[in-house]
């Protein structure tokens, strides 16, 4: 949707900005003013062991984010797109400085010197990725850490609105539903996008192929259990979808070599029994000698790129047909889950990235103005109210929030229909009104006008009752844009965002 919300909450910031030029809030306004001017920001959060450097990892297609246990796991790290690599630590006291890098077997290893992670504000760190040219992507420690340190860190970065780094967005790994995913879900949700809303967080059923005990169907059950978790009352207050993926495949396929491959044809190309033997268990594929050709030390780094169940998947794949590198890797990326996470960011996140800067912004600079009045301040906060109150983009994220939450008392089916509408499953035409979103104009748009007699005759209805009846206003402004043909798209630009058509060649 083409409006010019994103424009106007600029121009307030930049205004805000020169009347408190003064004031020690004029810090937390810029913030919000670079908040609005930059990229969307989509930070991975997740209980510690959660995969979230992993799939930070598959996501770009480069080994970048540490994934061990090393001090830089400790800390935020940003992701944005430089022209020459660099990385730069922002201590919690004392001025930003850079640090020194190398890589090391395809990965990115950075020198903290003596610095300790408890005295890091966060680290920044710039590369020349075309995956990164529209997005910042944040890796945040993990929540519910033996550490409460950091523990702490994560929350605090997460749940601080006004924070230089606060995120627009949030993937949240979770191998199982704990009392502590739903407290941070439940914290980033009151603070974010406005306050109460969910349309800026998915869950993401992480390590999946362990879910089914590294079968070749792991997928199939892990995808059955994430539907369970996405049909849950609660979870659906709090997230948008829960998707199941593997990480562990999903970053190895984006970053496979050669070598790799020649050693899995290997392994595919053994005698059945031998094969099915060999890969029983990771203890007896490390160990078992005499059945393959590559050494102890070959069959541990396969383990640790791709896990059994990766190996295993690998074989089948290989003999299904992928006899190639890139084959295979598009095979593995396929069904590794990533694909459906990257169509969502980009159906609900990117395409979405100026509503939710606004609704990310707006509400808290309005707070903020009504805290610290002064001459002047009065017409901005007149120009917010005006803003979130006739862009139907900002709307829509409102109700769409409170549909899910459960606030509107309509049958089953109807509530599904308000969701797709208002854009529960993206913005196309054609899926707005319940068609193929390949589906003709013409065809949208009768669709488009069967649906808004349905849903000005409950409006009018005297036996809805007055919070539907807002919902049903909403709903018939968006089915109103989708009959006049309306351009949804927000004028942010295509992305960099590596595509599920898109494949980085192996190594």
């Amino acid at each position: 949707m083409t409006e010019p919300a994103l424009a106007d909450a600029r121009r307030v910031a930049r205004e805000a900005l020169a009347l408190y030029g003064d004031d020690p809030a004029a810090e937390v306004i810029a913030a919000y003013d670079q908040r609005l001017q930059g990229p969307l920001r989509i930070a991975l959060a997740g209980m510690v062991k959660a995969g979230k450097s992993t799939l930070l990892n598959a996501l770009l297609g480069e080994e970048l984010a540490a994934t061990d246990a090393g001090e830089c796991t400790r800390v935020v790290t940003r992701y944005h797109r430089a022209d020459t690599p660099a990385v730069t630590l922002h201590p919690n006291d004392g001025p930003p400085r850079r640090l020194r890098f190398r890589r090391e077997n395809g990965r990115t290893i950075i020198d903290l010197e003596t610095t300790t992670a408890d005295e890091v504000a966060w680290i920044d760190v710039g590369w020349p990725s075309e995956n990164l040219r529209s997005l910042i992507l944040i890796d945040t420690p993990g929540i519910a850490s033996l550490s409460a340190d950091v523990s702490a860190r994560a929350h605090a970065f997460l749940t601080q609105p006004s924070s230089p780094s606060a995120a627009d967005a949030v993937i949240y790994l979770m191998r199982h539903l704990h009392a502590s995913d739903r407290g941070f879900l439940e914290a980033f949700r009151d603070v974010s996008v406005g306050g109460s809303l969910t349309v800026n967080a998915v869950a993401v059923l992480s390590r999946a192929d362990e879910i089914g005990s590294a079968r070749i169907d792991s997928l199939v059950s892990a995808g059955q259990v994430a539907q369970r978790y996405a049909d849950d009352t609660e979870l659906r207050s709090l997230v948008l979808d829960v998707i199941p993926v593997a990480g562990l495949l999903a970053e190895t396929a984006r970053t496979l070599r050669e070598e790799e491959f020649r050693a899995l044809a290997q392994i595919a190309a053994l005698e059945r029994g031998v094969r099915e033997r060999l890969l029983v268990s990771a203890d007896r594929f490390a160990r078992l000698a005499d059945a393959v050709s590559l050494g102890e030390p070959a069959r541990r780094a396969l383990l640790a790129r791709f896990g059994l169940f990766g190996i295993r998947l690998s074989a089948a794949l290989i003999r299904g047909g992928s006899t190639t590198s890139t084959a295979l890797a598009q095979g593995l990326i396929g069904q590794s889950g990533l694909n459906a996470l990257q169509v969502f960011v980009r159906d609900h996140f990117r395409d979405r990235a100026g509503t939710l800067k606004v609704y990310g912004v707006l509400p808290g600079l309005e707070e903020l103005l009504k805290e610290r009045p002064r001459p002047g301040s009065a017409a901005l906060l007149a120009e917010i109210e005006r803003i979130l109150a006739t862009t139907h983009s900002l709307r829509e994220l409102a109700a769409l929030s409170r549909v899910r939450s459960g606030a509107y008392e309509l049958p089953a089916e109807r509530i599904a229909e308000a969701e797709r509408i208002i854009g529960a499953r993206g913005d196309l035409a054609g899926v707005r009104v319940g068609l193929d979103q390949f589906a003709d104009d013409s065809a949208v748009r009768d669709r488009a006008e069967l649906l808004l007699t349905q849903w000005r005759a409950l409006a009018e209805s005297p036996l809805t009752e007055r919070a539907t009846v807002g919902l049903c206003h909403v709903v018939i402004r968006s089915l109103e844009q989708v009959a006049l043909g309306v351009d949804r798209s927000l004028p942010d630009g295509d992305s960099g965002f590596l595509m599920p058509h898109d494949v980085v060649l192996p190594r």
